[in-house]
């Protein structure tokens, strides 16, 4: 196996640039109601928690934990077996440090954050805070000599902090409270993911097992005095961490078994024996699959859904026998129908399928359609179809960091200086015009991204 998944790092590419393009989009009732998570429909976005369903855009945050899971065995496999586990830990506990310190520093350098009519200073503040984390998180060592890398990494956290601690934010005096809710839940993902797959790597049933308590903790934490809402309740640091986000578990722990299977089937000799056909059909129906579900679980359609899915799972299942010498493929293929068929079977449970709140459908059929997805774009890269795009995208996933921060710190701050958001804004009129208005912006924060990654320089954790 290359020294990274090129797959992998596609899959995690189209997540984040999704991410990018969701929230850039117009808004308003100018465009359908798929265009946005399901339960902040337009044309006013107020959230409604009693609206069932999901979209492409409730996908691409769990699509992006999946891809974190598979990255943790991926990542630490050869560290756990040279390393005693506290130098693990204190790697683990670092992430989830630098992560946090992320969520928070790029939240308030955010113009309008920072004030609530943002001028061009403020706008150049933002643009100042993205060249600091620069100094934070790049990969210096590459370039420079270690103590000189060292002392930019000081010199930015320096400037960080004084930031944080002086500036006069526009909702009052700097709170701990305020940070990117998404990044605070990669970051306890990332270390209570990592720490499980740690103890379990060598009995992988475990870290399954796991997931029934969590499943209790959340069934009974509203029952007064018990254990389950002591536990649920319980935080050192309530800005940093809640057992809420210990949820999310149920799609990271599925994602370490793919990371496992790329392992395993990077050492597997045997050639693989399946026609190119049969490993092609398997990639379509894969993302078939994906917006059959996107379709009937939106409008709806819950029973045509359902017998959709059982024919394409069982088309996937009778394909898998063809391949008998890659067992990534079958199991890819079996965990994926197999989760994918158990989320449909819950979606009626708790209101419907939702991501927020989240279900418990949600989390089996995104972890489902995840594991498809990963296998479709591994496929698509084993038979060397779309390699622009997948090497484009995948640019993109080895420089999550600088492609989910460039539109909100470097971007907007840009377009506003130069008042090209007007141009932008002035396309807010219809769907076809609203969403080329996304696309314009996130294909300029992929170029930026890609750029920073042909060069080899990666913000890291």
């Amino acid at each position: 196996m290359n020294k990274r998944l090129n797959s992998l790092d596609a899959f995690r590419g189209l997540a984040i640039l999704c991410m990018v393009l969701s929230s850039s989009i117009a808004f308003g009732e100018l465009m359908p109601a798929w265009m946005f998570h399901a339960q902040t429909p337009p044309p006013t976005h107020v959230f409604n928690p009693n609206l069932p369903g999901i979209t492409w855009v409730d996908l691409v945050f769990p699509f992006f934990l999946f891809s974190m899971g598979a990255a943790i065995p991926l990542a630490l496999h050869k560290k756990a077996e040279e390393l005693p586990f506290h130098k693990i830990f204190t790697q683990l506990f670092t992430r989830l440090v630098l992560l946090a310190f992320f969520a928070i520093f790029t939240f308030h350098a955010r113009a309008w954050v920072m004030e609530k009519n943002p001028s061009s200073i403020t706008q150049l503040i933002s643009i100042a805070a993205f060249a600091c984390l620069f100094l934070i998180y790049g990969n210096w060592s590459a370039f420079v000599k270690h103590k000189f890398a060292l002392a930019l990494k000081i010199a930015g956290i320096l400037l960080a902090v004084s930031f944080l601690a002086f500036y006069s934010f526009a909702y009052g005096d700097f709170s701990l409270a305020k940070s990117d809710i998404i990044i605070i839940v990669l970051a306890n993902m990332a270390f209570f993911g990592g720490l499980i797959w740690y103890f379990t790597r060598k009995q992988p049933i475990w870290r399954i097992a796991i997931l029934p308590f969590v499943m209790a903790v959340f069934l009974a934490s509203k029952e007064d005095n018990s254990i389950n809402q002591l536990i649920f309740e319980s935080t050192p640091a309530n800005w940093l961490y809640k057992f809420y986000y210990l949820k999310y578990l149920f799609i990271i722990i599925p994602g370490t078994f793919a990371g496992e299977w790329f392992i395993k089937e990077s050492k597997n000799e045997k050639a693989e024996t399946a026609s190119k056909k049969s490993l092609l059909l398997v990639a379509v129906i894969a993302c078939i699959l994906v917006f059959v579900n996107l379709w009937g679980l939106f409008t709806r359609s819950l029973e045509l859904n359902l017998l959709l899915n059982l024919i394409g799972c069982a088309c996937l299942l009778l394909l898998a026998k063809q391949v008998k010498q890659s067992p990534l493929i079958n199991n890819m293929i079996s965990a994926g129908v197999y989760l994918l068929l158990l989320g449909l079977f819950f979606e009626a449970y708790e209101g419907g399928i939702k991501k927020d709140f989240s279900t418990y459908s949600y989390y089996f059929v995104c972890s489902g359609l995840s594991f498809l997805t990963l296998l479709a774009f591994s496929l698509v890269e084993k038979l060397g179809y779309l390699k622009g795009l997948t090497n484009f995208l995948a640019n993109n996933g080895k420089n999550p960091m600088i492609a989910y921060t460039a539109g909100n710190l470097l971007l907007i701050p840009l377009l506003k200086l130069t008042t090209l958001s007007n141009y932008l804004d002035a396309m807010n009129t219809g769907p076809f015009v609203g969403t080329a208005r996304g696309l314009i912006f996130t294909g300029i924060v992929a170029l930026i991204t890609v750029l920073f990654t042909r060069i080899k320089f990666f913000w890291k954790t």
